[in-house]
């Protein structure tokens, strides 16, 4: 029989592929499932932001923001194609924080986690509204603010290529698989689990990873444990995040930070050259993830939220997208929404029988012979997902012999390995080098897949060489490489998640790229 495998990973969020790639990269023998798409839940539902949590700092959070703050630097190096630098103003609203405190918070924010030589990442200062760029389209009662640096990032992307470098390493992604069932059997799980078709495949594991977020509780009750570990204490809260896009409401390529009178903060972001992004909502919510969508309330309250600065009002026909997601946070039931820690927690349980007997794995030697091992993943924003998995790895550690160091730190993601992580010169080095494309298809291609562009273009010397045109520079080309080496399988997996493109495309255009990909056979893929 097959030797087992070290870790076997349910889900395919950015914490699953995180630990999935981290774990490969040790040397272990993984396979990670995800019963869609890859990112298709909450890692893509976010504010596409890697930051510290300036109001974090409020609730004294400091080792959060601490940590996050040196984790902006890591992904800054290690994928400078998806992670970009963002200015941020805050306009000191006289009713609400007084600029003393806003000050001191940047000052904390500066300093807590220590900007590297030479970072892109400029220090925090007071900024006249009436006299800047940035205070042209808010209220003329907004005369002063603050500036502070923190960074965006394409947050599906974030997730396949993380993926990707997964399985470059030795690891098995399997999308579209569905968790089915588990139990321990011999010292070893025997894990189920079903394919778009229908077909079951039976997998054997040492470790379980219930890295599923908001469906975490609906896993462990599959493996007959209660929705709460036994180690960490962490109980789920589902908590509902909502984003609405509208026209550009400002120029220029920095974003907003805007308190709200209810203690809350809302973002206003460029998004795509031509929209706003603006979020978050913060709401409990008790519904089935797979079904979670914005509320009219919702849509309400993010319009409100900007119509208290920028001069130009905006309203629900003014909507032009919108997404979703659920983040599985923790924290007793006392606490509102918004006041839940997005710190992370890691639960570690030891399966004694199919029966599901569990209790805490706190010491090593406490793992009796036959016994398995189940990790719950609970919490955490997309920002430190990188150091959650090495905190995971660091905890399954004593546990698998086989398991090298950590490593991730120093590594870069697929298509970020540009000399001195300078995006802006290879860019240059590209557009010379690829001048028959038009500048905006090959700047889109370049922030989507850095120095892997090349696996796309090629030797190509003309458009017309990169296959069928399904409009808007998405080409037969790229669709091709998403298929092959980033699990792409439906339309919404390429346009509204790869290349970005779902608020450009018709009907028309979109049928046309799910005829493509229906007509692909992937098996040879």
């Amino acid at each position: 029989m097959e030797e087992p495998l070290d870790l076997f990973v349910i889900g395919g969020g950015v914490n699953g592929v995180g630990i999935a790639r981290d774990a490969a990269g040790r040397g272990l023998r993984v396979a990670l499932c995800e019963k869609g798409d890859l990112g298709g839940g909450t890692s893509s539902a976010s504010t596409k932001l890697i930051h510290g949590g300036l109001r974090y700092l409020e609730r004294y959070e400091f080792q959060l923001v601490r940590e996050a703050l040196r984790e902006r630097e890591v992904l800054l190096r290690s994928a400078p194609h998806i992670v970009k630098p963002l200015r941020f103003v805050l306009p000191h609203h006289a009713g609400l924080r007084p600029a003393w405190m806003l000050r001191l918070g940047l000052f904390l924010y500066d300093r807590l986690g220590g900007r590297a030589r030479g970072s892109a990442l400029t220090a925090s200062r007071a900024v006249d509204l009436r006299r800047e760029a940035a205070g042209a389209p808010l209220q003329e009662r907004y005369r002063k603010g603050f500036a502070y640096s923190d960074c965006r990032v394409d947050d599906a992307r974030l997730v396949a290529l993380n993926a990707v470098d997964a399985a470059e390493r030795g690891a098995e992604i399997c999308t579209r698989a569905r968790f089915v069932e588990a139990a321990p059997a011999g010292g070893v799980w025997r894990i189920v689990t079903r394919d778009a078709a229908g077909a079951e495949r039976l997998l054997r594991a040492r470790i379980l990873v219930n890295a599923s977020g908001p469906w975490l509780a609906r896993v462990r009750q599959a493996i007959r444990l209660p929705a709460a570990d036994h180690e960490s204490g962490a109980t789920p809260r589902l908590v509902k995040g909502s984003h609405i896009l509208v026209r550009r409401l400002f120029a220029g390529e920095h974003a907003y930070l805007f308190q709200q009178g209810d203690g809350r903060v809302v973002f206003a972001i460029p998004y795509q050259d031509r929209y706003t992004l603006i979020g978050t909502t913060e709401a409990p919510y008790e519904g089935s993830p797979d079904e979670v969508a914005i509320s009219d309330e919702e849509k309400e309250y993010l319009c409100a939220a900007v119509n208290g600065y920028f001069q130009r009002a905006i309203g629900k026909d003014d909507i032009v997208g919108h997404y979703s997601g659920v983040r599985p946070l923790f924290g007793d039931e006392e606490r509102e929404a918004a006041a839940l820690s997005r710190d992370y927690a890691l639960g570690l349980s030891i399966v004694r029988d199919a029966a599901g007997e569990a209790g805490d794995a706190a010491e090593t030697d406490s793992v009796a012979e036959g016994a398995t091992l189940l990790l719950s993943v609970y919490g955490g924003k997309i920002t430190t997902y990188r150091k959650l998995a090495e905190a995971a790895l660091a905890k399954l550690a004593p546990y698998l012999p086989a398991c090298g160091p950590a490593w991730t730190a120093q590594a870069t993601l697929p298509g970020g390995d540009m000399p001195g992580a300078d995006f802006a010169g290879f860019c240059e080095r590209m557009r010379r080098r690829y001048a028959w494309l038009p500048p905006p298809t090959l700047a889109r291609l370049l922030d989507a897949y850095g120095t892997r562009v090349e696996r796309i273009l090629g030797a190509a010397r003309a458009v017309s060489e990169l296959g069928v045109d399904f409009g808007h520079g998405l080409h037969e080309a790229e669709l091709r490489y998403l298929v092959e080496h980033e699990w792409a399988r439906e339309v919404d997996d390429v346009l509204w998640r790869r290349a970005k493109l779902g608020l450009a495309f018709s009907a028309a255009e979109t049928r046309r790229v799910r005829e493509w990909l229906r007509a692909v056979d992937y098996g040879q893929a």
